[in-house]
C-alpha cells in the first residue's frame, strides 16, 4: 500500500515539473525557415533593337544527379542591344512551379549576377528590388563584333545588398549558376 502511495506521489511531482518546465514565459516564436529553390530550368529570351527573338535555356531535370544540364542556345547579331528577361522553372513538379514569382515577391532576397567574355561585351541590369538594389530578373545585353562569347548567370539567395555586383562581394548562397557559350555573327 505504501509503495502504491509512494509511486502516485512521484508520478504527481513528475507532472507538476514537466508543466512547471514547460510553461515558461520565454518562449520565442521559431523563425520560418526559407529553404533554397529548387531550380531545374532557366529559360532567357532576348529581344533585339530590329525585333529578332533568340533564347538560351538550361535544363537539368535530374538537378545535382548524374546527367548534365540540356543546354539550347540560339545565335545573336553582332553590335547589337538585347532587351533579356529571365524565367526559372521548378520542373520536378507538375505542372512545373514557377520559381520566377518568388524571386520577385522576395526580390530584397536575390540577385542575378552577369559575367561576360568575348564577343558578349557587357551586361546592365532593368530592374531593383524595393530598396533599389539590382534584381536583374530583366537586363540589357550588348554584343560586339563576331565570335564566340560566354554569358554566365548566376542566381544568389541573400546576398549581400548593396553590392559592387561581382559574386566575391555579394556572398549568399547560389541557386542556380550556368555559363552559356553563344555565337554571335
Amino acid at each position: 500500500m505504501k509503495s502504491n502511495k509512494t509511486l502516485k506521489t512521484v508520478l504527481a511531482l513528475s507532472l507538476m515539473a514537466s508543466v512547471l518546465t514547460s510553461c515558461s514565459s520565454d518562449d520565442n516564436a521559431p523563425e520560418a525557415v526559407d529553404e533554397e529553390e529548387v531550380i531545374t530550368t532557366m529559360k532567357i529570351a532576348l529581344v533585339g533593337e530590329g525585333g529578332e527573338t533568340a533564347s538560351l535555356q538550361s535544363q537539368d531535370l535530374d538537378g545535382d544527379g548524374p546527367n548534365p544540364p540540356v543546354i539550347t542556345v540560339d545565335n545573336l547579331s553582332a553590335n547589337t542591344t538585347y532587351t533579356g528577361s529571365i524565367e526559372v522553372l521548378n520542373e520536378t513538379e507538375t505542372p512545373a512551379e514557377d520559381i520566377t514569382v518568388e524571386v520577385k515577391e522576395e526580390s530584397d532576397e536575390h540577385q542575378f549576377f552577369f559575367t561576360v567574355s568575348g564577343s558578349i561585351t557587357s551586361t546592365s541590369y532593368g530592374d531593383t528590388d524595393e530598396d533599389g538594389n539590382p534584381l536583374g530578373l530583366s537586363f540589357t545585353l550588348l554584343t560586339g563584333d563576331a565570335g564566340e562569347g560566354t554569358l554566365q548567370i548566376t542566381l544568389r539567395h541573400e546576398p549581400t545588398k548593396p553590392n559592387d555586383g561581382s559574386l566575391v562581394d555579394a556572398g549568399g548562397e547560389t541557386d542556380i549558376a550556368q555559363t552559356f557559350t553563344v555565337t554571335v555573327e
